[in-house]
């Protein structure tokens, strides 16, 4: 699209290029807080979003340890932006989304969960992760287009597996955000792994005017 690339891979970004994602990132968050009230028809607040680029090992640490087990959300993205994103909750957090959203009190869940709970937090997952490609969009004027979701349940090493096979040749950093939200009594943490390929981060620093 752009012929040869001015960086090869997340190593290569500078603060202030950095400092953008952190900003995008930022604008996701309040804007997927938005979206998760309407969900749940509840108040919903969200403390200030800790956005870094890290590396996997990292990222998955922080989610708990390789063997924590963790449900997953992944969307690809398509048309003027290649990706992914991924919606990671621990099962707790999960329980605890799906009994104020089926006004179900039994927040004890497993590793099982029915195809009723795995079809709302897919479509939990899907609107959270549309709320960050809308915040690029909005900002960038650049047409993303998101895939059906997929969604799993597996241990974390696992889970983060996925981007490592499809984009470690370009790099080992990823854009990871973690949130805390506050809904009814509950406080749940939500993680975010954001993904972009070099041509789409080369466009993204282009069309907001900031050098690459």
């Amino acid at each position: 699209m752009w012929g040869e690339n001015l960086i090869n891979n997340y190593e290569e970004l500078n603060d202030m290029h950095i400092d953008v994602l952190r900003e995008i990132g930022n604008i996701g968050a309040g804007n997927a807080a938005s979206a998760l009230a309407m969900i749940l028809n509840e108040e919903v607040s969200i403390s200030l979003p800790r956005v870094q680029i890290t590396d996997f090992n990292t990222a998955v640490n922080a989610l708990g340890g390789a063997e924590t087990m963790t449900v997953g959300v992944l969307v690809n993205l398509s048309g003027e932006a290649q990706g992914m994103i991924m919606l990671l909750l621990n099962m707790e957090d999960a329980a605890a989304i799906l009994s104020m959203l089926l006004q179900d009190k039994d927040e004890e869940k497993n590793a099982t969960l029915s195809e009723l709970e795995l079809s709302a937090i897919m479509e939990i997952g899907n609107i959270l992760s549309s709320s960050y490609i809308n915040s690029i969009s909005t900002l960038t004027g650049l047409s993303i287009n998101i895939s059906v979701p997929y969604i799993a349940i597996d241990m974390a090493g696992a889970l983060m597996s996925v981007p490592i096979i499809e984009f470690g040749s370009i790099g080992e950093k990823v854009m990871f955000i973690e949130e805390c939200f506050s809904a009814e009594e509950n406080k749940l943490a939500s993680n975010i792994i954001m993904f972009a390929e070099i041509d789409t981060l080369e466009v993204i620093m282009t069309r907001l005017g900031i050098e690459i």
